[in-house]
């Protein structure tokens, strides 16, 4: 758990480690690659001819997004037992 947490980086939270996202740090370090990338951009503009990565941060993120709906029917199907009650 200690490396999934802390040291892999996910690709769906644009690279950053579950532990940064989760501390609120992945903002700075996203903005921190970004000036990186720029940096380099400007030093080689041959060499970065096309866009860099998208290195927005992730707003939502959700563990199994595929059961979001499954969910979602589950929690209103128990409202509407409890209201009907």
């Amino acid at each position: 758990m200690q490396w999934y947490d802390h040291a892999h980086r996910h690709s769906d939270i644009r690279y950053v480690s579950a532990a940064q996202r989760h501390a609120g740090e992945d903002r700075a370090v996203l903005q921190a690659r970004h000036a990186l990338y720029q940096h380099a951009r400007a030093r080689a503009p041959r060499r970065w001819e096309r866009r860099t990565r998208n290195l927005n941060p992730i707003t939502v993120v959700t563990l199994n997004p595929e059961l979001d709906a499954v969910i979602r029917a589950a929690t209103e199907c128990l409202h509407c037992n409890r209201t009907a009650a």
